[in-house]
């Protein structure tokens, strides 16, 4: 049944729709009043003949431009003469006083809410061949400060940011905490980046590159595998393929993440990397220095370019095609890498180069003069045998299963492990780790490893590596490396007593904690949170980035070693690198550095004496205990 409205029932209605269309209707409904007030006035004024005292009458069109003046301006009507004029004018007046503080009200409310608007971040970014970060993390702050180095030479280096943080929160954050921003303007969003109609307000259809983010809270992966998915499968999406760089912390989540993004993402397995980096450095004291210089900008990094001057030569030719650069794999048509390919290895065309450089500009051949490789100082070390090891590792997380498992892939017959923790359940735990090869035996004792009875009575000096494992499952980071700290200075102290240098790694949570940490003479230190954040950095410019180092870090291809410099060339007599790459490749290695360690020698970066893609015809003099940076299979 059709229910009777009454004419003023609509008229209130269309007035009340009106009304909400916001402060551009308000303005249109001031402007009706305003107008019927200055129209009816001029018009009861030339009606009327009201005039001021001794002036003639008006018509409607003087009239209505006297109402006017005293609507815009209260003062006018001051010397108004005439009682009926006086009168008129002062309603005029009133009126106009009333519609204009009404304007100046709803213009106030319209602003506010603009700017209450554009704090929210909500307008879409019209930027092109910028960065995209999604997501919010404590290692946004390194990747802001990566990337402000990385694009210091660009013209108008962008960065967008888009998690559910509050817009000014995150500019406020960024501001406090990254304090050498160089050229890199930063627009923060706010919005949920799996979902499509937030995703397009970041532009990501003309964006360089994207860094997906593993976000704070529960299950972290499928918010980053959603946020994938949403970019890939935008039916709004570029033909272009994207260059998606996204952290994922478990690895039984990255095949479905790689089934999502196929071929345009790079996954950084922030677990898996920090494990395989811990295992690394803690057999070989000052490896992590060499992973940090690969990884951030301040300084060498890895390219990977076309390189048509060395098509038709082999690997190990091309080894010396560079005197300021350093030639380390290969990359296929296919996006295939290989580390240190075998040095009969032909370049064909279109291959691309895997090579350390200060910069990409700075990628150039250079013929080596003759003579410049001195054959009289190149030396032939004996094969390699590899001993049983024993390892400890104090204290536990998540990552100690990776961690153990890693170790197990690399150790001889006969190697121990002994775990000391005092998590819940850690000996069902460590029970059902997977180990590989049957060479390593795993020792179990729940105990706090930060108390120094129980170190003592360990015997710490009897071990050939230690690691020190946050207990960031179980604590805040703050608490979890304040209890790496006090272990590491007991450690010191049981050393000194023994009169025994103990190798130790520790890993470190929050990067500012590096510093207290360096009062313990621990000989290397990996920061969780810094060494993803550089990587995820390095793969946000570099396509083949996390192909690279998963060749690195795996047992089956080549990896990092830090071996004797007299084990390739003599001592005490001045060597180029020339040379050392020559000693190198004929034993099938690739020599990418060098490590010297000298007493009150400068080392503002805090390296260790470690140099990554030294010039190759520079002179040095090695001495006893200095080591040869090099890829090798072994």
């Amino acid at each position: 049944m059709k229910q009777h409205v009454s004419l003023g029932e609509r008229l209130r209605y269309a007035f009340d729709k009106s009304m909400a269309a916001g402060p551009i209707a308000l303005i249109g409904w001031l402007a009706v009043v305003s107008l019927a007030v200055i129209v009816v006035a001029g018009i009861v004024l030339a009606i009327t003949g009201i005039a001021p005292e001794g002036g003639e009458p008006m018509g409607v069109l003087e009239g209505s431009w006297e109402s006017l003046m005293r609507t815009l301006d209260a003062g006018t009507m001051g010397g108004d003469t005439g009682w009926a004029f006086r009168l008129l004018m002062l309603a005029v007046t009133l009126a106009g006083i009333f519609i204009v503080s009404t304007l100046i009200g709803v213009l106030s409310s319209g602003i506010e809410g603009k700017l209450s608007e554009l704090r929210k971040g909500r307008s879409r970014v019209l930027e092109s061949g910028h960065t995209v970060i999604l997501n919010w993390s404590p290692s946004i702050f390194d990747i802001v400060s990566e990337l402000a180095i990385a694009t210091a030479s660009e013209r108008r280096p962008r960065l967008v940011i888009m998690s559910t943080k509050d817009k000014v929160e995150m500019e406020d954050e960024i501001a406090d905490k990254v304090t050498n921003r160089g050229r890199l303007k930063i627009i923060c969003r706010s919005g949920d980046p799996t979902d499509l109609f937030d995703l397009s307000l970041v532009n990501p259809q003309s964006s360089k590159s994207i860094i997906v983010l593993s976000p704070e809270g529960d299950d972290p992966d499928s918010q980053v595998v959603k946020t994938v998915l949403a970019l890939v499968h935008d039916p709004r999406r570029r033909k272009a393929p994207y260059r998606i760089a996204a952290e994922i912390r478990n690895a039984p989540n990255a095949e479905v993440a790689r089934i999502v993004g196929g071929s345009e993402v790079q996954l950084v397995l922030a677990d898996e990397l920090i494990s395989r980096i811990v295992v690394h450095s803690s057999r070989q004291a000052g490896l992590s220095a060499v992973y940090s210089e690969l990884l951030d900008f301040d300084g060498c990094e890895i390219y990977t370019a076309e390189q048509g001057e060395l098509t038709g030569r082999t690997f190990g030719e091309a080894l010396t095609a560079y005197e300021s650069c350093t030639l380390i794999g290969l990359c296929d048509a296919d996006g295939k890498v290989k580390m240190n390919p075998p040095a009969d290895t032909p370049i064909a065309a279109g291959v691309k180069a895997v090579i350390i450089a200060e910069d990409d500009a700075a990628i150039r051949t250079a013929p080596m003069k003759p003579g410049a490789i001195d054959e009289t100082v190149i030396r032939t070390a004996p094969p390699r045998t590899r001993k049983a090891e024993r390892t400890l590792i104090l204290g536990w997380n998540r990552r100690g299963p990776m961690i153990a498992y890693e170790l197990s892939r690399y150790v001889a017959p006969g190697s121990v492990l002994t775990i000391v923790a005092d998590t819940p359940a850690i000996e069902t735990e460590i029970a059902a780790m997977r180990l590989e090869g049957g060479n390593l035996a795993v020792e179990c004792r729940a105990a706090d490893s930060s108390n120094r009875a129980v170190l003592t009575g360990i015997g710490v000096a009897a071990y050939d590596h230690v690691m020190v494992l946050g207990y960031s499952d179980h604590l805040p980071a703050q608490s979890a490396d304040t209890r790496t700290l006090v272990t590491l200075l007991h450690l010191r102290q049981i050393a000194d007593a023994a009169g025994k240098h103990v190798g130790v790694v520790s890993e470190m949570t929050d990067v500012r904690n590096r510093e207290l940490a360096e009062v313990t003479r621990a000989d290397d230190f990996v920061v969780s949170n810094k060494l993803v954040s550089l990587m995820l950095a390095q793969a946000s410019e570099n396509e083949h980035l996390a192909a690279i180092f998963d060749d690195l870090l795996d047992e089956a291809g080549s990896e990092i070693y830090m071996r004797p410099a007299e084990d390739y060339v003599a001592l005490g007599v001045p060597v180029n690198f020339y040379t050392v790459t020559e000693a190198a490749r004929r034993r099938g290695e690739a020599a990418i550095g060098h490590c010297q360690r000298r007493e009150g020698a400068e080392d503002a970066r805090r390296m260790g004496g470690v140099v990554v893609n030294p010039p190759k015809s520079e002179a040095l003099f090695y001495q006893p205990g200095d080591r040869i940076i090099v890829l090798a299979e072994d």
